[in-house]
């Protein structure tokens, strides 16, 4: 299986973090590839500058690689591909990675249980409270 994951998925993932489930990190495990947004880095440099996440924007970009996962670049077709779908959701960032993962015929791995109602390509996965 190929995965995007969303931006909180990737975070606890390279923070190591107590919140992502056995069964997201096995999911990951099993994964032939992962797939990291940069519109997740825009989303994490956004919410950093705002006070709302800690860390470097940069220290995130050298993460991808560090945990070899792949930069998916936003292309002129995702951003279109928002276009099509429906209202569900109203972050602008899940909207875009839902069109990514469309268009590229990827798994979403998210713990935003709302995203399931966009296709069967979303794999939900419970966030744990440590």
């Amino acid at each position: 299986m190929r995965l995007l994951i969303d931006t909180q998925v990737f975070i606890w993932a390279v923070l190591d973090s107590k919140y992502l489930s056995p069964e997201a990190r096995q999911i990951m495990i099993d994964a032939a590839d992962i797939f990291v947004s940069s519109a997740s880095i825009w989303e994490i440099a956004i919410k950093t500058k705002i006070g709302r996440l800690d860390g470097e924007p940069k220290e995130f970009v050298s993460a991808i690689e560090r945990s070899g996962f792949k930069e998916l670049p936003v292309y002129a077709r995702h951003t279109a591909g928002v276009y099509e779908l429906p209202l569900h959701h109203n972050d602008p960032f899940d909207r875009l990675l839902i069109a990514q993962a469309m268009s590229e015929s990827l798994h979403l791995l998210t713990a935003d249980k709302i995203l399931e109602q966009y296709s069967n390509i979303v794999i939900h996965v419970k966030k744990i409270n440590p």
